[in-house]
């Protein structure tokens, strides 16, 4: 882990490629340019950053404690690395879609999802 936290810190905010992969234990070599995930082109503290943000589900009061930070800096902090990740468009489901969904699987009744529809 630390060899990736120096690599981290060489590259910066720079892009760069990797060109080669080793299987640990086997003399297996693979060549050629990989393309990493968004994740893997954060710098090592964003990386953990955003390991214990979804190890804690979320929670940003954890995140205040856990890095002794205040609720203002652990926003700020999270909307600079989503700007830096480039992150897919997910379309947003409304809560019209999301009553039909549950009744479509049976989950509610046709009562349940008419009263839910009328709110």
């Amino acid at each position: 882990m630390s060899e990736w936290h120096e690599l981290t810190d060489l590259v910066g905010d720079r892009p760069f490629a990797v060109t080669e992969i080793k299987l640990a234990n086997t003399e297996i070599t693979v060549r050629g340019e990989f393309e990493l995930p968004p994740l893997a082109g954060l710098r090592f503290e964003d990386q953990v950053f955003v390991s214990e943000f979804v190890r804690c589900h979320g929670s940003i009061k954890y995140m205040e404690k856990a890095f002794g930070i205040s609720y203002p800096t652990v926003k700020n902090r999270l909307n600079r690395i989503v700007q830096q990740l480039h992150l897919v468009e997910v379309e947003q489901v409304s809560e019209k879609d999301e009553v039909f969904d549950l009744l479509e699987r049976g989950q509610i009744s046709v009562d349940e999802a008419t009263e839910r529809l009328k709110r």
